[in-house]
């Protein structure tokens, strides 16, 4: 199934104790419709704050239930903040984590003094013109296969920070600055972190040159903060079959269908790391 979900009221996707979470929300949906436990495997795990317009996830269950008449309910189940975009019938083994080849996430600055409300919760307001066109060229560091631990939040258990970002792009809507990024792989806080050193060089703070230095030297420290988590949204995540979006590097996408530029892993139980991104 694909879930959309307003990523305010929760603590991430994983599972918590006592916190509220994407995850345990649907689980206990799932399973109250049909009456067993039901547990649910997501594509990737997002922080606290972020949202999802598509987030592939799965999960086995026995039920009479036609697929449409289960969407149905599940919807219906749901809280306000969590809904499903689409349900059906996988080929059998499939696991969401392990076959999501890719994902697109994007994160969205407003360019505005004005406050601007209704964007309160799902962009950035940095309230200053930015050097896009620096910003761009900067992006050419990061596209490709490249040691992305100068991106990587603290306390992850990543046994590598190798990935592939096979596009990346930004786009102008109006007062709104959206940066793209799809990869085989996000490390923890990686887009946020790429997202917070790309408003510094369109501050003039850094210069597009230095993002490869700072690339090359795997040193976290000398990337910018972390952006606020309420810009970051999980766009889309798709399988290796299935088509990436068109800003993709043809070249770099083609390593998908051969494993190349793929970083999952089969699962060993229930993991407890840090959220992607």
């Amino acid at each position: 199934m694909v879930l959309e979900f307003d990523g305010a009221g929760f603590s991430g996707w994983q599972r918590q104790p006592v916190d509220r979470t994407v995850q345990a929300v649907v689980e206990a949906a799932l399973s109250r419709i049909l009456c067993a436990p039901v547990a649910v495997v997501g594509s990737g795990r997002t922080d606290a704050g972020v949202h999802a317009r598509g987030l592939l996830a799965s999960f086995e269950a026995a039920t009479a239930l036609r697929v449409e008449e289960l969407a149905r309910a599940l919807d219906a189940l749901l809280p306000e903040d969590v809904g499903v975009v689409s349900l059906g019938e996988a080929a059998p083994g499939f696991h969401a984590r392990i076959h999501a080849a890719w994902k697109w996430y994007r994160y969205t600055w407003l360019r505005s003094r004005r406050r601007q409300v209704h964007l309160r919760r799902t962009a950035w307001r940095v309230g200053a013109a930015l050097d896009v066109a620096a910003m761009d060229r900067a992006l050419d560091a990061v596209r490709g296969r490249h040691d992305f631990a100068a991106f990587q939040s603290s306390g992850s258990p990543r046994t590598s920070t190798v990935r592939t970002i096979l596009g990346a792009r930004l786009l102008e809507e109006g007062d709104l600055l959206h940066l793209d990024l799809v990869a085989d792989g996000f490390l923890y806080g990686m887009v946020r972190a790429v997202a917070g050193t790309l408003l510094e060089v369109g501050r003039g703070v850094r210069t597009p040159e230095a993002v490869v230095a700072l690339v090359g030297s795997r040193d976290r420290t000398r990337a910018g903060a972390a952006a606020p988590a309420h810009g970051l949204v999980l766009v889309a995540a798709g399988t290796a079959s299935e088509p990436v979006p068109a800003f993709v590097d043809p070249s770099l996408a083609a390593g998908l269908e051969s494993g190349q530029t793929h970083t999952a892993t089969a699962p060993r139980g229930e993991r407890t790391e840090p959220c992607e991104s």
